[in-house]
């Protein structure tokens, strides 16, 4: 179920006024969600294009192009000179170029390269490494398509801390504290990893890893401890790794409020694998 525009229904005859307020409620005035339906971040971009028709930028059209983990809370992001808008709504009055538009679906969106420039350049790296993550693995794109915006507004605002945080994106990440623990190696001084290393005579994969020094970096979330058949699953998959000649490092949630431990850890396995750092 989409978001609709309440009025039109009510004249359709699909809702009565009190059956409108009892069975949906209001994301933006006049534009309302069944109760029974989760709100995500694509029906809040969803939601923001019906109440005002403007291109969407930056969250909402990450996730209206497919980007995972963009949080439904955060306030839906409309291109729109007129920066007044309705609370849960940021109207962003950007310079775009008509080649960074596109279509996704019946939405007018920011392409994933513009999209993802701006999400780079206005906030932290901490924050928008994971959504760009997100965004190259839902469309493709790499990094240099990004850095090929940036290269068209030299001067604009963050565009210079984009750029010191394009060389940390890898659209291999499958979660944000995937993101995170390779964000973590890497500032701890270790070699950048390679993310989604495949197995295909063994039919499996490892989050991150060094092919040279075959060590592999498993980041284990909730499910690999709560889920009795991922957690069997797990134990098998380490056996066939090990017994490929690789050394398995496990890193739980917990852990990486432990940023040292993790790096040492990690860097303990390396050194003893040959690596020379």
């Amino acid at each position: 179920m989409e978001p609709f525009i309440g009025s039109a229904a009510v004249r359709r005859g699909e809702f009565t006024r009190r059956g409108l307020a009892r069975e949906c409620r209001a994301i933006y005035r006049d534009v309302y969600l069944r109760r029974d339906v989760e709100l995500t971040a694509r029906l809040r971009a969803r939601a923001a294009w019906l109440s005002t028709g403007a291109p969407l930028c930056g969250l909402s059209a990450a996730a209206v192009l497919g980007a995972k983990w963009i949080d439904p809370r955060a306030p839906a992001e409309v291109l729109r000179s007129d920066r007044h808008v309705q609370q849960g709504m940021i109207a962003r009055s950007y310079q775009v170029a008509d080649d960074e538009l596109c279509l996704a679906g019946s939405l007018l969106v920011t392409t994933p390269a513009r999209t993802a420039f701006d999400i780079g350049r206005g906030r932290h790296p901490d924050e928008a490494i994971p959504i760009v993550d997100a965004l190259l693995a839902a469309t493709g794109i790499g990094v240099a398509d990004i850095a090929a915006i940036a290269d068209r507004y030299p001067g604009h605002p963050g565009v210079a801390r984009l750029r010191c945080t394009l060389p940390l994106c890898d659209g291999g990440a499958e979660s944000p504290q995937e993101s995170r623990l390779r964000l973590i190696l890497l500032r701890g001084g270790l070699p950048r990893p390679e993310t989604q290393i495949a197995f295909p005579q063994l039919r499996i994969r490892v989050d991150l890893g060094w092919r040279q020094w075959r060590v592999a970096i498993e980041y284990d979330g909730v499910q690999h401890w709560s889920d009795a058949r991922q957690r069997a699953w797990d134990i098998e998959r380490i056996a066939l790794l090990e017994a490929a000649g690789w050394v398995v490092v496990r890193i739980s949630a917990a852990m990486l409020a432990r940023l040292e431990a993790v790096v040492a850890r990690v860097r303990s396995r390396l050194r003893a694998s040959g690596c020379p750092i």
